[in-house]
């Protein structure tokens, strides 16, 4: 997810920054399991997130722990494991799958084939147990694919079609809450993609790259585009508000009110550097 829907580290107290690393390294701890080491490599804050939301929502029993690893050797970290931390173990390693896959084929990048290879091993056994979500992430990129070849100039199109893929990956089973957690994923989806989209426009300018924005001949707006992601998150976060959530809801609440507007800024600094 680009690794924009992370929290606001200053932000969070001291339990809850306890919390949010054991999701994060029960993650990574699963990645390992279910994929291999080099699978771990893709690992991002934002599968926490999503952990985290599945978690709150229907409250599971964990298993908890501490152990070492290859990046903490000496110092034992927590983790927690339950269905929905395997679950967003799954979904990193088949994103990170099918993005290297599509860099690959459509750019010819060398270490997004190594990428491919090395995440693909695992791609089916992934697919046979979330046919519906791999089936998304699967079409979703196809798609986009398609319309950054054709230079869509309607940016509602491609950033609509990356939001039916986190859609269908917030949504972990067909139950009364998927209807308001695909239009929190369609909305969160959307924002993901078009603020990439405004802070890679001066780099995709330069190079020459794709980019919605440069597609439709806008010039550089940020007014205009902070304007597109008030909007997009304040749908996102109207439909989070529907769901009953007590479980871990501050940290939740500190990512989505607090952590994706910080790191945009953060992120547009360094655009603004390029």
């Amino acid at each position: 997810m680009f690794g924009y829907v992370t929290a606001s580290w200053k932000e969070l107290t001291a339990s809850e920054k306890d919390r949010y690393s054991s999701i994060y390294c029960g993650i990574c701890r699963r990645i390992r399991a279910q994929s291999g080491q080099t699978a771990r490599i893709a690992l991002s804050y934002d599968m926490a997130f999503l952990a985290a939301l599945l978690m709150s929502l229907y409250e599971p029993e964990e298993t908890c722990g501490k152990n070492a690893c290859l990046i903490h050797p000496v110092n034992h970290r927590p983790w927690v494991d339950n269905p929905y931390v395997r679950y967003s173990a799954d979904m990193n390693v088949i994103l990170s799958y099918y993005n290297a896959l599509d860099d690959w084929q459509d750019d010819g990048k060398q270490s997004a084939r190594l990428l491919a290879a090395a995440f693909g091993k695992y791609a089916a056994q992934i697919e046979s147990r979330y046919p519906r979500q791999c089936g998304a992430i699967r079409t979703c990129i196809g798609e986009l694919s398609q319309l950054e070849k054709a230079n869509c100039g309607n940016p509602d199109e491609p950033a609509a079609c990356f939001g039916r893929l986190m859609a269908e990956l917030l949504v972990y089973e067909e139950d009364l809450w998927a209807p308001t957690l695909r239009q929190m994923g369609d909305a969160l989806g959307r924002f993901i993609y078009l603020l990439d989209a405004a802070l890679d426009y001066r780099k995709d300018s330069k190079k020459g790259k794709y980019n919605p924005y440069i597609a439709m001949g806008l010039g550089e707006d940020w007014q205009r585009w902070e304007e597109y992601l008030v909007l997009t998150m304040g749908r996102c976060t109207a439909n989070f508000e529907k769901l009953p959530l007590v479980q871990d809801k501050a940290l939740l609440d500190n990512i989505l009110y607090s952590g994706v507007w910080v790191n945009y800024r953060g992120k547009r600094k360094e655009a603004d550097g390029e």
